[in-house]
């Protein structure tokens, strides 16, 4: 069983609230605008980070971070990008990703909205953990969960 920690769009944040919050996970997995290498590197020494680069982030995080990142975890396939859309709705690059890699779960950050959704089409769990970071929002997100051999579980959401 490895616990992961979900988060995007930290915009250069990553305080107190967040770290206890993701203090028992082995893993952060970060789903774009992470605001700076600096807070990339701040963060991977917080937990192992497994990072996509988003919209606002510069050229250093690019040089570092793709824009689509394929993991194997356990058993589980996951797909991660920072605009992927949603089920029934998702950004022409995402979809080709989805039907070439059949991952079990997509995960997408940018529109700081925190939404979880079963995708019955493609046969696999959507993810969008929200924003951790500040903005138009107002409540900060994050998500906490344990992948155990291809499944899903213990999903928590964590508000800031």
């Amino acid at each position: 069983m490895t616990k992961i920690g979900l988060i995007s769009d930290t915009h250069g944040t990553f305080d107190d609230k967040i770290r206890h919050f993701l203090d028992p996970v082995s893993q952060i997995w970060h789903a774009g605008d992470i605001g700076s290498l600096e807070l990339a590197d701040e963060i991977d020494a917080f937990r192992p980070l497994t990072a996509v680069y988003g919209n606002i982030d510069d050229h250093r995080v690019r040089t570092v971070y793709p824009k689509f990142k394929h993991i194997i975890c356990e058993e589980l396939s996951v797909v991660m990008t920072h605009i992927g859309g949603y089920p029934g709705r998702y950004e022409p690059e995402a979809r080709m990703w989805i039907e070439k890699v059949h991952p079990g779960l997509f995960i997408s950050g940018h529109s700081h909205i925190l939404k979880v959704i079963n995708d019955k089409k493609y046969n696999l769990l959507h993810m969008n953990p929200g924003a951790a970071g500040y903005g138009y929002q107002g409540v900060r997100t994050a998500l906490r969960f344990t992948v155990d051999g291809d499944r899903i579980t213990e999903l928590e959401v964590g508000e800031f």
